[in-house]
């Protein structure tokens, strides 16, 4: 891994910070202009245009792009039991989690006879999108589902690439999965096509209101391309994990836990920020040997390691060193230090924050009950993960009686007017025979 080594100086400040930093290349822009045509051609040909491109991108001719329930039963019926039950401790950690974050209505007496009530309503419709590339993804299943049905939302649907080993269906893990949790509108869609299916609907799958769901670059793209037509979670990049520790961390840990994110994809980033040279040497020297006895050696671990977006950055202190990734805004942060809680207490901008040596991230992806569709590219310093929140919708509801709008009439008046809008002013003057009513 490469070295990037801030001591001795004053940390910049900001964006000079954040520049110093490695961090993958994901040009979603040009990527954007290659999805159009594919969004449009869905648009245009529906259900046919899916076919084709699960043709050509997946090697495989589909008869029908909605998944048969027989095929959702089959594939909970041959799952491993094994298999079964984490994916069902998986949910009932989730669930746990995810329903205490319920909002409820809660209404505010502004002044007697004039209140504002704030109700939480679900969007009517989900797409939900499950990445099924180099590997298979059943958690990110529970991860998308189990806030959109705590949430309330009543039409749920989910996507994922068809396999060709699998007769055109997706995984069936994924299906095994989705029938646990009672999802049986599935789609065999992946990628661009997927988004695009559930932004304009076709003959099989009526359009939703919002996409949401982790996937690589062409997700991302037609995110961007549906955003304003289609509420979206966020154009998700590569997956990220940074490691603040210091001298107390193992080393082995600490290597395991890098490892661990390398193995999703060649761009994943994998960075360690730490005070002690002593620590960066050891788990360098760990990396070797725990490279070698693992799989996705050369296609995804070590061009992830060695990348651009990884390396090990030397600070001077831990206060240094929380400045740092406060810069990066990881999706994933661990705390490996003497007092690890305290410093997790001080992270500003982190998607989760994993604390000390027994809360690695591996934990999140799969059954600490947190989500792991999380803030990637350092957009933690402005976005949340996937959450309840994100399938509910705040609205205001204003109630004031007559009495209520004249003590407070002469103050929207006075700003209506300050503001050049004077029929806004007339719209109050109007309910009190034009004059403007005198406080009380």
């Amino acid at each position: 891994m490469a070295r990037i080594d801030l001591r001795g100086d004053a940390l910049p400040e900001g964006p000079a910070l954040r520049d110093l930093l490695p961090r993958a290349d994901f040009d979603v822009a040009a990527a954007l202009e290659k999805v159009r045509p594919i969004c449009e051609d869905v648009h245009h040909r529906g259900d046919a245009a899916l076919v084709d491109f699960a043709e050509r991108f997946d090697g495989v001719r589909l008869e029908s792009v909605r998944v048969p329930a027989r095929a959702l039963a089959e594939a909970l019926e041959g799952l491993d039991p094994a298999v079964r039950a984490a994916l069902e401790e998986s949910i009932r950690r989730a669930r746990l989690v995810h329903r205490a974050q319920r909002r409820e209505t809660h209404v505010t007496q502004v002044v007697p006879g004039g209140t504002v009530t704030e109700k939480w309503v679900p969007v009517d419709r989900v797409g939900l999108y499950a990445p099924g590339g180099r590997s298979v993804y059943p958690s990110s299943v529970i991860m998308n589902v189990v806030p959109a049905q705590e949430a309330g939302v009543e039409s749920i649907a989910l996507a994922s690439p068809a396999q060709k080993e699998f007769g055109g269906l997706p995984h069936p893990t994924i299906l095994a999965a989705c029938a646990l949790l009672g999802v049986d509108e599935v789609y065999a869609a992946g990628g661009a096509t997927a988004v695009a299916m559930f932004a304009y609907g076709t003959e099989s799958c009526p359009p939703a209101t919002m996409v949401t769901g982790p996937g690589n670059i062409w997700v991302a793209a037609a995110k961007r391309y549906f955003t304003g037509k289609i509420g979206i979670d966020a154009e998700a990049g590569p997956t990220e994990i940074a490691i603040l520790a210091d001298s107390t961390a193992d080393p082995v840990h600490v290597a395991s836990d890098l490892i661990s994110q390398a193995e999703h994809d060649p761009l994943a980033a994998a960075v360690l920020v730490t005070d002690s040279a002593e620590l960066a040497d050891a788990v360098e020297k760990e990396l070797e040997p725990q490279v070698k006895a693992t799989r996705h050696i050369d296609d995804r671990i070590v061009p992830a390691l060695s990348g651009r977006q990884s390396a090990i950055v030397l600070v001077d202190g831990l206060d240094e060193g929380l400045r740092v990734v406060d810069a990066y805004g990881a999706e994933h942060l661990e705390i490996q230090t003497a007092d690890a809680a305290a410093l997790a207490g001080r992270v500003r901008n982190a998607g989760a924050i994993f604390v000390g040596p027994w809360s690695p991230v591996s934990l999140g992806d799969y059954a600490a009950g947190s989500n792991h569709v999380l803030p990637t590219g350092g957009c933690a310093c402005h976005s949340s993960g996937l959450s309840v929140q994100s399938f509910l919708r705040g609205i205001h509801i204003v109630d004031y009686t007559e009495d209520a709008l004249a003590d407070v009439a002469h103050h929207v008046v006075t700003l209506a007017e300050a503001e050049d809008l004077p029929a806004h002013g007339a719209a109050i003057k109007a309910r009190f025979g034009w004059k403007v009513p005198e406080s009380k």
